[in-house]
């Protein structure tokens, strides 16, 4: 079975291209893609596409392998080459991916593993994956870098002093994730009160209290859109390198993007260009609108514009004018002007002017990520984070005073919206869903969940990017009639009224429908998983929830919409059932509650419901408010979590 990465943009020419690169005949199973190599393909196909297009021609696939890393003899890509073309004159990344996972015989591997011990800032790391033969490795830029980040973001924290702070030139990093703490402070700092601090334990720690804060930070990682289904609370208490190193990632990732995004920043609409619509400019993804940044003050300053932060940026000019742009020019009261010294821009060697720019970012405070090989190598993940923090310290955007814009029209996320969003980019569904409506205009994201709860899907039923300029919504409309369709005939979901068209012009009521009963399939599926196959219903989970309360001597629920869920002391009761002890009641209020106690107690059960294995992705909010829906995912992940035990 090949990965969900692969499978889900397929197309007609890569059936001949598998023939074609298989060098051990047809009977030789290719071995899957990693994540790991996945991110290092991703990483080399944007440095190839500079245009940022989502394409490449079939002229550069030589340089692509090379910069994958991916020695191959001149013949074997000249006859890939030439079958490609009877096809098609450009290559989009998810057709590539399946070219490598075609090449990922034995002979190829050995190649692939000899060129990434070579690689420049590359760490192997001892075994090897599962999944692909492919020995593990790691970035020891991104080691830096992160290591930096935390210690400048955690270095006033009591709780962390036992591991900070962290030398970047050791192994500091992955035995300070060892015990959960840090973790889940980032997370924190990412997503503030995604965790509750009463929950995590940080004194007189033993293996046992090491596993449950563990649990809290995978859980709670899970819970605002990281990808961690390889990853165990093993794997950060081992320091398994690579993957410590790819949910930090994420984990950043998600705190540097937070505001990059039209509904928390209106002044963002000063990138609007002429005959765009504010629809447009909403479409865009965080990584797009801080290139569109960029180019925007670039432009300012009457500089070229970029098409990425990796092949474009390594002479550090671009970056140099980027900060004398945005640098504080004393016009805000309160805020004193910053001088950018731009002498460093006439050295003549890359790495010197690199370190004279970053001299200069440090005098805005921002020289994070980045090292001068950083910026000379073109490291696109390191200098996007560099470039993001920039935006977020020092946009130097102003909010148009142009009457034409519909303002109202600027609607922020809901909590069921980031709820959906959190849980699909939990699964790993590629794209990254950033705006709900939008990434799935084309059902290519639903394709995914359906195979996620065991509807099949015929991908050659399925339109895949890129799509010809002309009719590209005709093919989108063709995706999402096709998953309306899977849901009524083979998921037997609901769907009175709900068309294609619904999906493809993102209509918020029954695009949510939809993806409600998608989650609570997905939900139902574990439960039934665990239960050897029995059906479940709602009904049987309130009965199992209320046996179980039962059983510890504790109160009943009537129905997902009892009132006593508000103060969430079922919730914390059935935690203590479980895992009986659990609970410090003393930090809870039972009875004459306010609103805030309320989220108090709320805030408390989710995190602890975490911390005992559940993967709880509902928000306090939804238990003060007793969402039903939400509150039916509470119990039935905890439900799961005894099952299990």
């Amino acid at each position: 079975m090949k990965s969900l990465e692969v499978q889900e943009l397929q197309t007609n020419v890569i059936t001949t291209l598998f023939r074609l690169c298989r060098v051990q005949g047809p009977d030789m199973a290719a071995t899957p893609i990693s994540a790991e190599e996945l991110e290092d393909l991703k990483e080399a196909f944007t440095k190839i596409d500079v245009d940022h297009n989502g394409f490449i021609s079939k002229d550069e696939l030589n340089e692509l392998f090379k910069a994958a890393n991916l020695a191959l003899p001149g013949y074997k890509v000249r006859e890939i080459i030439l079958e490609l073309t009877k096809n098609s004159d450009r290559l989009t990344f998810e057709e590539f991916t399946d070219i490598v996972h075609g090449l990922k015989s034995s002979e190829v591997a050995k190649t692939f593993r000899k060129a990434i011990n070579k690689k420049e800032g590359i760490c192997n790391v001892a075994g090897t994956s599962e999944q692909s033969g492919t020995q593990h490795s790691y970035s020891e830029e991104e080691k830096v870098a992160f290591v930096n980040w935390i210690n400048k973001a955690l270095e006033k924290d009591q709780d962390c002093k036992h591991v900070l702070p962290m030398s970047p030139d050791n192994n500091d990093l992955f035995t300070a994730m060892g015990d959960g703490i840090v973790l889940c402070k980032m997370i924190n700092l990412s997503v503030p009160d995604t965790i509750d601090e009463r929950t995590m334990n940080k004194k007189k720690l033993t293996p046992f209290t090491i596993q449950e804060n563990l649990n809290l930070a995978l859980n709670s990682a899970s819970a605002i859109g990281c990808h961690v289904v390889n990853i165990g609370a093993e794997d950060l208490k081992e320091g398994r390198q690579h993957l410590v190193l790819g949910l930090l990632w994420q984990v950043i990732k998600i705190g540097l993007f937070a505001d990059i995004e039209l509904s928390k920043n209106e002044a963002l609409i000063a990138l609007l260009r002429d005959g765009e619509s504010l629809e447009d400019l909403m479409k865009l993804s965080p990584e797009e609108l801080l290139l569109r940044w960029a180019n925007y003050h670039l432009e300012a300053a009457g500089c070229n514009k970029i098409n990425n932060f990796s092949s474009d940026i390594k002479d550090s000019k671009a970056y140099y004018n980027l900060l004398n742009q945005v640098a504080p020019k004393g016009e805000e009261e309160g805020i004193p002007p910053i001088t950018i010294d731009l002498s460093g821009l006439r050295e003549k060697e890359d790495l010197r002017r690199a370190e004279c720019m970053l001299d200069q970012a440090d005098r805005l405070g921002c020289r994070q990520f980045v090292m001068p090989p950083d910026v000379v190598r073109g490291n696109p993940k390191l200098n996007l984070a560099f470039v993001a923090n920039l935006f977020n310290k020092y946009p130097a955007l102003k909010k148009p005073e142009n009457q034409d814009i519909d303002w109202s029209s600027i609607e922020g996320e809901t909590r069921e919206e980031r709820t959906f969003r959190n849980w699909m980019n939990s699964l790993g569904v590629n794209p990254r869903v950033n705006h709900l409506y939008v990434d799935i205009d084309d059902a290519l994201v639903i394709f995914q969940l359906y195979e996620k709860i065991k509807v099949p899907v015929d991908w050659d039923k399925v339109n895949k990017p890129p799509y010809a300029k002309l009719g590209s919504n005709m093919k989108k409309l063709e995706n999402c009639n096709y998953a309306v369709e899977l849901g009524k005939k083979e998921a037997k979901f609901s769907l009175v009224g709900i068309a294609g068209q619904d999906l493809n012009a993102g209509n918020r009521t029954l695009t949510l429908a939809l993806l409600w009963q998608l989650m609570r399939r997905y939900t139902l599926n574990i439960l039934e998983d665990l239960g050897d196959g029995q059906k479940v219903t709602d009904d049987t989970i309130v009965g199992w929830v209320n046996q179980t309360l039962r059983e510890a001597e504790k109160d009943t629920i009537s129905s997902f919409k009892d009132v006593s869920i508000s103060r969430s002391m079922p919730v914390l009761d059935l935690i203590d059932a479980i895992q009986p002890g659990s609970i410090r009641y003393d930090l809870v209020k039972a009875e004459d509650l306010t609103e805030e106690e309320k989220l108090n107690n709320a805030k408390y059960a989710i995190s602890m419901a975490r911390k005992i294995g559940a993967r709880v992705y509902a928000l306090p909010e939804d238990l003060v408010e007793v969402k039903p829906k939400m509150v039916m995912t509470v119990f039935a992940c905890l439900m799961a979590r005894g099952m299990r035990s």
